[in-house]
Parts: C-alpha cells; structure tokens; sequence
C-alpha cells in the first residue's frame, strides 16, 4: 500500500488530492452562496412557504425509505447467495443481473409505464419504488458480493459444523459482517432515490403525490426565473443526504476501502 512517509511526499499529495477535490467543491460552494444571493435567509423562507413542502418532503422520504429497505433485502440475499452458495449457473446470473447495468432509465419508461396502469400502480408510491429499487439493486449486489467474497469460508464452514443452515449463516454471519458495505449500499441508495426526478414527475401526477425535487419548477416558469431561490430549494433537498452521510461516514469509508476481514 502506498504509503507518503517523507515531507515532500506529503506535500505533494496534499496538492494532488486537493486538486481532485476542487471541481467537485466549486459547484457546492456557487451553489451555496447563491442560494444567499439577493434577500439572503428569505429565499429558504419562501422555498418552505412553497404550498405542499413538507408534504412533498414526506413523499420522498416515504419513497426512498421503501426503496433502501427493498434494495437492502434483495441485495443480501442476492450477495450471499452469489458469493457463497452452490447454485447452478450462478455466474452466468450474476452477469445477466450486471447486464441491467447497461440500460439506462429512460429507455425503461415506457414499459414501466404501461405496466404500471395494467397492474394499477400507476400514481402511487410503488410506481417509484419499485423500478427505482430495481435500477439500484445490480450496482448494490456488485459491491457487496466483492464484499463478501472477502470472508474466509472457514467462518461459514465453522457455522455449518455448528449445525447453522443457510438461513442461520445468513442471519448470524452475514448481516453482522456486512454492516460497513451495507452502510455504503444505503447511502448511494439515498442518493439515487431522494435525487430521482423523471420517475416521479411521470409516474406521480397528482400535486399530493410530487416530491421534493419538483420544488424548484415553483420558481420557473414562462416570465419567472428566479435561481436564488431554485439554488436554495436545491440546498435544502440536499440537507437530508449530508446528514446520512455523516452520521454513516465511518461504517461507509469502511465499506468502500475493506475488501477483507484480517
């Protein structure tokens, strides 16, 4: 592992990592300060005057809550059983569920729109849910069968000498062992989720059933603009994610950086 132990080395690594930094901290801090352009504090206090706010806030809580639990859920299954399971054909699966990787989400909204009215989902919550779920689940189950592939199988032959079957080594062994790779799962499946705009303005129509990345049509219009309080709705969509985020930073740097257990 690379390793700068000199002072030279340091400095110059500082550089390079604040360079890689810097596009990516430019767009926050415009962002940030624009959101205070003009009447300052006043342009968050007309985003929650917004009639519906905090109803649309609750609709995409509601929305990314049922995604992260079913993408949580079909992920561990589907990690352990792709990594340490017996199962014919199971690599030719694994590649066919990394093949969806490959399509994007526009391309599946007419299917998905049509199946929603056929099923009668269309305008509810599962209409979202789901196929938002769906589109996360093959990077989620990417990351934390690499995860898993990590932990020695004497650990799992020890839980099967023990008596444990396959449900016991995945309740006992498993969900324990993937806490840090599961934290990261849960924030890139925040994210994606709480950020998603086309699948709720197809699939929602009604205003009650909107989400808080609509807030920002509010101040647009055919003879309105106004960015400073589109900046601040944009601030205040992305509280919720800063906070996951740190609250989960330890167990997500975890999982993103072990790929063993030592």
């Amino acid at each position: 592992m690379f390793e700068a132990r000199r002072r030279w080395q340091r400095v110059v690594l500082q550089i390079v990592l604040t360079l890689l930094v810097l596009p990516y901290l430019f767009p926050l801090i415009v962002m940030v300060q624009g959101s205070f352009a003009g009447q300052g504090w006043t342009n968050f206090k007309d985003v929650l005057a917004v009639p519906g706010f905090w109803r649309f806030f609750l609709n995409s809580a509601v929305i990314a809550a049922g995604v992260i639990a079913l993408v949580y859920v079909v992920t561990m299954l589907g990690a352990y059983g792709f990594s340490k399971l017996r199962v014919r054909f199971r690599e030719l699966y694994f590649w066919m569920l990394l093949a969806c990787l490959t399509l994007p989400e526009v391309v599946l909204l007419t299917p998905l729109f049509i199946t929603g009215i056929k099923v009668g989902f269309y305008n509810t919550y599962w209409a979202v849910i789901l196929p938002l779920a769906a589109l996360q689940v093959p990077f989620a189950v990417l990351l934390t069968r690499n995860y898993i592939n990590g932990v020695p199988d004497q650990l799992f032959e020890a839980m099967r000498v023990d008596g444990a079957n396959a449900v016991g080594v995945f309740r006992y062994l498993v969900i324990p062992l993937t806490r840090p790779i599961a934290a990261a799962v849960v924030i890139f499946t925040l994210i994606g989720a709480w950020n998603d705009y086309l699948m709720p303005l197809v699939f929602l129509t009604s205003q009650k059933m909107q989400t808080i990345t609509l807030v920002p049509s509010f101040f647009t219009g055919e003879f309105n603009d106004d960015q400073t309080k589109i900046l601040a709705s944009a601030v205040m969509t992305a509280i919720p994610e800063v906070v996951a985020y740190l609250c989960l930073q330890r167990q997500f740097e975890r999982g993103l950086t072990a790929g063993a257990i030592k």
